[in-house]
């Protein structure tokens, strides 16, 4: 399935980027906008989100679900100071765990509704199609900061 590639793909990608040296980790993609840093514990933390609505939608009926504000994440959370390889241990076991309940539910389950705080009606499978998407523009992101090219596609 196209989408158990693609979060695989920026599974791997992001996983290698946790392990940046420092310099790098503090750059940006530009002036005011997040370090690559803060960008991956965003993911790790947006991860968690994403699986908890997924979990939700597929335990309770129609549930409605909070959008998640970011930056007072990061502030909350003081992404300053939380230890890298803590977010990258929870992105890559709640990664693992998305990509698995993709597999058994995108197809199956994927027209179960859900409300969202500021979108309105949403599926599960916009869900999951979201979180690969996600990942994927924050990876652009980082590649700019590094200066690095997209990778071809598959």
């Amino acid at each position: 399935m196209h989408l158990i590639r693609e979060l695989e793909r920026t599974r791997d990608e992001t996983l290698r980027c946790f392990a940046l040296d420092q310099r790098d980790l503090a750059r940006s993609y530009g002036p005011g906008k997040w370090s690559i840093r803060y960008i991956l514990h965003h993911l790790s933390d947006s991860e968690s989100v994403f699986f908890d609505r997924i979990r939700r939608v597929l335990s309770e009926p129609r549930p409605v679900l909070w959008v998640m504000d970011q930056d007072a994440w990061a502030k909350g959370l003081d992404y300053a100071s939380v230890p890298l390889d803590l977010s990258r241990q929870v992105y890559e076991s709640v990664r693992n765990a998305i990509i698995y309940y993709a597999g058994a539910h995108y197809e199956r389950s994927g027209h179960l509704e859900w409300v969202h705080s500021v979108d309105g009606v949403r599926t599960l499978r916009d869900e999951f199609d979201k979180t690969a998407a996600h990942n994927e523009h924050h990876l652009s992101q980082i590649r700019l900061a590094l200066g690095r090219p997209a990778p071809e596609a598959s």
